[in-house]
């Protein structure tokens, strides 16, 4: 592409030499014709083929026609404002590799090429299980100890922005249906995913619910929060068990079912998009577990900012994730990180960039 010498812009096909005098104040006179040879200036428009002998195109907004001429206000050079063949693509280019996002630009491109069809993966299918006796649905009254369920939309939203296309399974609580049987009906997904039950202490603990039904492979990760975190399989699909406390369920979410669904797309987890900002106060840290720490942006956008730290005390969705801009990664080896320090604050809540990218995300 293209398959013969074209013309990019509207204008005059010359021979580039005749032009080499021509400025804004003084103009090269050239004789308008339809064959192009010395001292002619060949009528153009943005795609036609380039006449035989001209070897350059003055944009129509650099000449004007006058009394059969054409005066010439802007200088060219030979092969200005022409794509000579092959010049996009050549025939023994690859255009892209297993494993890209396709664009709608590539869509444009692989159409020109030819190529109307070609393989893709599906969007992963995951099937969202909220659990928990103490649930209650929008609209309820709770009483004392019940809560309104979110992390089912919650988490439902997060894997349609990571890529995937949830089912969103109504709650489990003590009724009919048992967490097993709701966890068996989502096995025709590629994953399924609980929120709450993941706990030790838990009344119904997901973990051994798994175990009766498939196999229990990991429980509990080094991660703060989200420790209760755990994976398992049932009839040859992952489930992944997530806390029920919101804060705990999009940090365990982010650092397992995000990267899941990407390497169930072909792909490689892409990076949070971030930004740099030295913390206000001391952050504490255990060691021997990977910590994230929400904070919020203090200062102004363009200027300097400062990452301060959103209080704990709460792990409800309101005062716990809604004011955060995002987290800062404590390593398993720190103990805590002093005030002052500069640090990576990953903004979690917006979603990744794919603008002038194509392909997969390298492994780091």
């Amino acid at each position: 592409m293209p398959h013969y010498d074209r013309v990019t812009v509207d204008g005059c096909a010359v021979r580039a030499r005749d032009t080499f005098d021509a400025t804004g104040r003084s103009p090269v006179r050239l004789e308008q014709s339809e064959t192009p040879t010395e001292g002619v200036a060949v009528p153009v428009d943005a795609g036609s083929p380039v006449p035989e002998s001209a070897d350059a195109v003055v944009t129509v907004e650099q000449t004007e026609r006058r009394d059969g001429a054409v005066l010439v206000y802007d200088a060219v050079a030979a092969g200005e404002n022409i794509a000579v063949t092959g010049s996009e693509v050549t025939a023994s280019e690859p255009l892209f590799d297993a494993g890209d996002r396709l664009r709608p630009s590539d869509a444009a491109l692989l159409r020109a090429t030819g190529r109307e069809t070609v393989p893709v993966r599906e969007l992963p299918r995951v099937s969202v299980v909220p659990t928990g006796e103490e649930l209650v649905t929008p609209g309820e009254e709770p009483g004392p100890g019940a809560v309104v369920e979110t992390d089912g939309p919650f988490v439902s939203s997060l894997v349609t922005r990571w890529g995937g296309t949830p089912t969103l399974h109504e709650t489990v609580t003590d009724g009919a249906e048992t967490p097993g049987a709701a966890i068996e009906a989502g096995t025709g997904h590629d994953i399924v995913v609980t929120m709450g039950g993941s706990s030790v202490g838990d009344r119904h603990p997901l973990p051994a619910v798994v175990s009766d039904i498939g196999e229990m492979l990991v429980h509990g990760v080094g991660i703060d929060p989200g420790h209760s975190a755990g994976l398992g399989v049932v009839a040859g699909t992952p489930v992944l068990l997530l806390p029920g406390y919101p804060v705990a369920c999009l940090v365990a979410a982010a650092q397992l079912l995000r990267p899941s669904l990407a390497w169930l797309a072909g792909v490689e987890p892409p990076p949070f998009p971030a930004v740099r900002a030295p913390l206000d106060r001391k952050l504490p840290s255990v060691p021997g577990e990977r910590s994230f720490v929400r904070v919020r942006l203090d200062g102004q956008p363009t200027g300097d900012r400062v990452a301060v730290p959103v209080p704990t005390s709460s792990t409800g969705v309101t005062p716990g994730v809604a004011p955060a801009d995002g987290w800062v990664e404590v390593p398993e080896q720190r103990e805590g990180v002093p005030a002052g320090e500069m640090m990576t604050v990953q903004r979690w809540e917006q979603p990744v960039s794919t603008a002038g990218q194509t392909g997969r995300v390298p492994r780091e």
